[in-house]
């Protein structure tokens, strides 16, 4: 029986894991197990597994789950570049105490989007990440609010990221006071849902029946000839 022709290159495949064979431990060592809480990593591991295995799933919730945020970082980044803080979340990118490999590694944020609406238009996007993924990103939540360092904690190494996800407030030098601490995080998480994760799901799903649509037609049209 022939097996079915990858969807993915063995180019793609290749570079993408020895990407993270490096990052890993070199995040590892400098950040901490901690590190690989945040959504952007989690999602790295998640495109891993859909780019060896070919499942829509895993790519589809890591898409639901960052491609809003990472457009965001990328806007913060230029802002920080052109010296206007926006959030402030791309300032470790420009902390001179962090050596430039190690900042360096961290422009997957400004690749990642780009790989992962490649990965739903080859692999399709399933419709069950939405849920998938909002289930795994308040459960990080949880774990960062209850089990982590909160936003302003003093850790024997500058370089422990605080604040994990934001549960305390975008700023990791002192927690947000403008709410009571559980509120805040109720309403982030619930945020996440309604700005990020839901708006991307209803254009992914909708690019993905276009593409479907088109493929259809494509097809029939190609029988009809024959």
């Amino acid at each position: 029986m022939l097996r079915p022709a990858s969807r993915l290159p063995l180019a793609l495949k290749v570079l993408f894991t020895a990407f993270l064979a490096v990052m890993v431990p070199v995040y590892w060592y400098n950040y901490g197990p901690s590190n690989f809480l945040y959504f952007c990593d989690i999602s790295l591991l998640l495109c891993l597994i859909s780019v060896w295995t070919e499942k829509a799933l895993p790519a589809s919730m890591a898409a639901v789950g960052i491609l809003l945020p990472q457009v965001l970082w990328c806007a913060d980044f230029v802002g920080e570049l052109l010296g206007v803080r926006l959030l402030g979340m791309t300032s470790y990118m420009f902390d001179e105490n962090r050596s430039l490999f190690l900042r360096g590694l961290s422009f997957f944020h400004g690749w990642l989007p780009f790989l992962l609406v490649y990965l739903v238009r080859r692999l399709g996007y399933d419709r069950r990440a939405l849920w998938a993924w909002t289930g795994v990103a308040w459960g990080l939540c949880l774990v960062a609010y209850f089990l982590l360092p909160p936003a302003g904690a003093i850790m024997p190494d500058p370089k422990i990221p605080v604040n994990i996800n934001y549960v305390f407030g975008f700023d990791d030098v002192a927690p947000q006071t403008w709410l009571p601490a559980p509120v805040y995080l109720v309403c982030w998480m619930l945020a996440l849902l309604v700005v990020a994760y839901l708006p991307t799901h209803f254009v992914l799903r909708r690019w993905s029946a276009r593409r479907a649509y088109k493929g259809l037609t494509s097809e029939l049209a190609m029988i009809r000839v024959s």
